[in-house]
């Protein structure tokens, strides 16, 4: 994992000068690692005493006078959720072989780096401007591999810090050649394009393999027609 470098959070490495490392630094690490064991290449700093999502703290809607006053367990709607998310596991496992076969038939098999705006659920549906990380896979002919997850304060602002916030999400991007949205603006798509990154909208709510797949399906279709 990343050091907790800022000087602000008071640690030793940050107090120490000691910079984090950058996003290439920590795949080479990852990927020399990982040829004698599998990684998890999701983790990031997290809070023990937070409740919620990462990134996403719902801990006051948990505290000890909400709690007293909740109802009990639904079972019933407990079990109806289960259900959703055996069917949502299938549909995906499915789509992940539609996706593996789609690749194999590409006809430019080139590795390409591609990013994800992703909420969860294994979909692409999140709002660029929303965004705070980015899930980053390889894809070629023999199928795609998740890289890391790379992180970013989101473009929208309410009018005010896009343009910083982008220069930052571009270093973020760096080395991947599109990134895959539920929905993008027009000037941002613009700032992409001009880094020589694609911003992609065609897979909106798709599962990601199938929208990666998609992607490179095309991109390889560009490839071999403009040969």
């Amino acid at each position: 994992m990343p050091l907790i470098s800022n000087p602000e959070h008071g640690t030793v490495f940050g107090l120490a000068g000691q910079p984090a490392p950058t996003n290439a630094e920590l795949e080479a690490v990852q990927a020399a690692c990982g040829i004698d064991a599998k990684l998890m290449r999701h983790c990031r700093q997290c809070r023990a005493d937070a409740v919620g999502m990462l990134g996403e703290d719902r801990g006051q809607e948990f505290t000890k006078d909400k709690l007293a006053a909740a109802s009990g367990i639904d079972l019933q709607a407990r079990g109806m959720y289960r259900d959703v998310v055996v069917r949502e596991r299938a549909d995906r496992e499915a789509a992940a072989k539609r996706a593996g076969l789609g690749l194999a038939k590409a006809q430019d098999g080139s590795r390409r780096r591609v990013a994800v705006c992703t909420k969860g659920g294994g979909r692409i549906n999140e709002h660029f401007g929303h965004a705070r990380e980015f899930r980053v896979y390889d894809v070629d002919a023999g199928g795609l591999s998740f890289v890391g997850v790379r992180r970013a304060d989101n473009y929208c602002q309410g009018g005010w810090g896009e343009d910083d916030n982008m220069e930052a999400i571009l270093k973020a991007l760096e080395g991947c050649q599109a990134v895959l949205v539920a929905k993008i603006g027009r000037c941002p798509k613009e700032d992409l394009a001009k880094a020589g990154i694609e911003a992609v909208d065609n897979f909106a709510l798709a599962y990601i393999e199938e929208g990666i797949s998609g992607w490179f399906a095309g991109l390889s279709l560009k490839t071999r027609i403009s040969a």
